[in-house]
């Protein structure tokens, strides 16, 4: 089993929290991990993305080769038109629609997500209105971990206790908000799914 993922977004938008719950992951599956971060310009809302490979046998590079992601799981939808030179053929993308538009030339929504659906294996989700809607602005980010879970090897149980390993120490209300939010996501990619 191998799982290649490009996680990515901008600043802010909880791509290493997403990281840490896939980490958790995969640790509680007993399963080998490698992740190479790059910041970029974070704190200003510039770009981030982190490699993140899952295997039942050593890892021995940290970077995904070009052609070589199972999934591109973005946050937001310009950031994953970005990374699409890494998607294998079979890859999916999991994206958010909603754009954080930190450049002025940021293109015409439309644009970027008539491409995006051209792509034979994609979820195209509102986190952030879904998220909202929950009253839970902050775990967008969860609801697109979920969204992506479906696609990954892993059991839905393993998620679970990811999200309980990675926030536990926050308190019961932060964990099942986070569980909801995962819940939420897993359950629109499988109504969804092409």
């Amino acid at each position: 089993m191998k799982i290649d993922i490009i996680l990515c977004g901008v600043g802010g938008q909880g791509i290493l929290s997403i990281a840490a719950a896939l980490g958790a992951a995969a640790l509680r599956n007993k399963l080998s991990i490698k992740q190479a971060e790059t910041h970029g310009m974070s704190q200003r809302g510039g770009d981030v993305v982190s490699h993140m490979r899952i295997s039942d046998k050593p890892i021995h590079s940290d970077l995904i080769p070009t052609g070589g992601a199972d999934m591109i799981l973005s946050v937001e939808p310009l950031e994953a038109l970005r990374y699409l030179p890494f998607l294998s053929p079979k890859g999916y993308v999991v994206t958010n629609t909603t754009p954080f538009k930190n450049i002025k030339n940021y293109p015409e929504e439309q644009s970027i997500m008539d491409q995006l659906n051209k792509l034979p294996h994609v979820i195209t989700i509102d986190a952030d209105k879904m998220a909202a809607d929950m009253n839970a602005k902050r775990s967008s980010n969860i609801i697109m971990l979920g969204a992506a879970a479906p696609f990954l090897d892993m059991s839905y149980q393993s998620f679970e206790d990811g999200i309980r390993d990675i926030f536990g120490r926050k308190g019961d209300d932060v964990v099942t908000m986070n569980l909801d939010a995962l819940k939420a996501g897993f359950d629109f990619s499988m109504k969804n799914k092409k």
